[in-house]
């Protein structure tokens, strides 16, 4: 059986090794393949099975890969993959569902912390000597802003959003959460559910974990923005067309934003035109919510155990 990884350096830039897939298959690492279709068949070949994590294959390059049985997706999201075109060719697409859970709720409020206190901001000022000079014992150049008492809403409250709610109810917030799927059990005298309009109007902090659907793309725009609390911070970990970057450029410069915590754009990598970059209040961090080792081991060891069940006959994560 041969196995090619069309994009593994993101997933394993060194620090961990393939050797799991080994024992099943004659594996060829590619770093990165881009999105050339020409490219893409080439390097697929003859292969049964592939793993991709944000390669795009289409039907066009499907339909010339008759030998492919089995896709991969090195992530949960697994929109670059034709999932319809799969299901007509026999090709099964598995993803990896939990793999980023604490690392991408960590992250969240890591975001939401350096708003509150802009720690590098202050750490560089120090270094640059602007402490030694002053007159008091302390400086700082940025309103602190305490988190106890204060309420985040989540929009989207699956596995990343209930462990965001969890740290966020640690530090003395309340949780708002709005999803289309509830479970009561999660609910206590410091989180409940609530409907989008109530959650836009009472958040002092709203924080993004839903997926990308037509009815979520923009669902952060001029008209939502306006319904929220003047001063408010928006977190955004999950997915960059959840917002449109324009409008949350202008609540920002008009400072019905307080700030925003953003670790995914429109478009990755970031465009040098992207309006945010230079807003104020505004921290962009390069799509690494994700990408901490532990998460990584964890995606490595759920793919390799993928392609153990497909080749054994029992196909978990399926998608397909």
């Amino acid at each position: 059986m041969k196995l090619v990884i069309l994009d593994g350096y993101t997933e394993n830039p060194g620090d961990l090794s393939w050797k799991g897939l080994e024992k099943f298959c004659e594996v060829t690492v590619y770093d990165r393949t881009g999105s050339d279709p020409a490219l893409i068949r080439e390097r697929i070949g003859d292969a049964e099975l592939i793993l991709t994590n944000k390669t795009p294959l289409g039907r066009e390059v499907l339909a010339d890969c008759p030998r492919l049985k089995y896709i991969g997706v090195l992530a949960t999201g697994y929109n670059v993959v034709d999932v319809a075109a799969c299901r007509e060719l026999g090709i099964t697409v598995t993803n990896i569902p939990t793999y980023g859970t604490a690392a991408v709720g960590q992250f969240a409020i890591a975001l939401l912390l350096e708003i509150c206190h802009h720690i590098g901001h202050h750490n560089q000022a120090v270094q640059e000597g602007r402490w030694s000079a002053q007159p008091d014992f302390c400086f700082w150049d940025y309103p602190l802003i305490e988190l106890d008492g204060k309420t985040m809403g989540i929009i989207g409250f699956g596995r990343i959003g209930q462990r965001t709610g969890r740290i966020a109810q640690a530090l003395g917030m309340k949780v708002l959460a709005y999803d289309s799927f509830k479970r009561p059990e999660l609910e206590n005298e410091n989180c409940r559910y609530t409907d989008l309009e109530t959650l836009l109007a009472e958040s002092d902090v709203i924080s993004l974990h839903c997926p990308l659907f037509p009815e979520t793309a923009g669902i952060i725009n001029r008209e939502s923005i306006a319904k929220m609390k003047d001063g408010v911070i928006i977190i955004n970990n999950s997915r960059g067309p959840l917002i449109v970057e324009q409008d949350l450029r202008d609540a920002l410069v008009s400072g019905k934003v307080a700030g925003a915590g953003l670790d995914v754009v429109s478009t990755e990598p970031i465009s040098p035109e992207n309006v945010l970059l230079g807003a104020p209040n505004c921290i962009i961090t390069p799509h690494i919510s994700w990408a901490s080792k532990e998460s990584r081991e964890r995606l490595m060891n759920i793919a390799v155990d993928n392609v153990a069940q497909f080749l054994g006959g029992h196909p978990v994560n399926v998608v397909s």
